[in-house]
């Protein structure tokens, strides 16, 4: 198990869209395992797979409020949504930002498991945003593209003013 790095927006491979996943392998169950062990490093409460530079349709997250397991979704799809909010949302790969954007309250979920197993779910909240967060991840879309122009361009130069800090 590993961590790897996490790529920061504007880096081009977040805006590919994901391959779906064909193999459940040994080598699939290790950058699962790498997966988790660099969310919780970061720390967040998800992480697609392209993230970290793999172009795969695979997200993990731990909301780590009891309740909720540590989740692995593979090749999922929102099949049913309802109740739309707006809710704080940050990102990985947007360091440092916050930002309100409009998600649905609720969803079903059709996705594999990390053995290939297909499971379905219904999911509110919290849960709910992070499934669309990371489903729009590996769709190569971020949360920033939800905000005005405006808003999106503000959280932009406060990212480059930091990476000029830290370089």
């Amino acid at each position: 198990m590993a961590i790897q790095p996490i790529l920061h927006h504007p880096d081009p491979r977040l805006r590919i869209k994901a391959k779906p996943v064909v193999t459940f392998d040994a080598a699939l169950q290790r950058l699962i395992d790498d997966m988790f062990d660099t969310m919780y490093d970061a720390p967040g409460i998800g992480l697609a797979a392209n993230q970290i530079g793999v172009d795969l349709r695979i997200a993990v997250m731990d909301l780590g409020d009891g309740d909720a397991k540590p989740m692995v979704i593979i090749n999922p799809e929102v099949t049913d949504t309802s109740d739309r909010q707006m809710m704080e949302e940050g990102c990985l790969s947007v360091p440092g930002a916050l930002d309100k954007v409009e998600r649905f309250n609720r969803l079903h979920l059709k996705a594999l498991d990390r053995d290939g197993q297909p499971f379905e779910l219904e999911a509110e909240g919290l849960m709910a945003q992070a499934i669309q967060h990371e489903i729009d991840h590996l769709d190569g879309k971020l949360y920033i593209d939800y905000l005005s122009s405006l808003k999106r361009e503000r959280i932009l130069k406060k990212l480059k003013k930091a990476e000029k800090l830290a370089g």
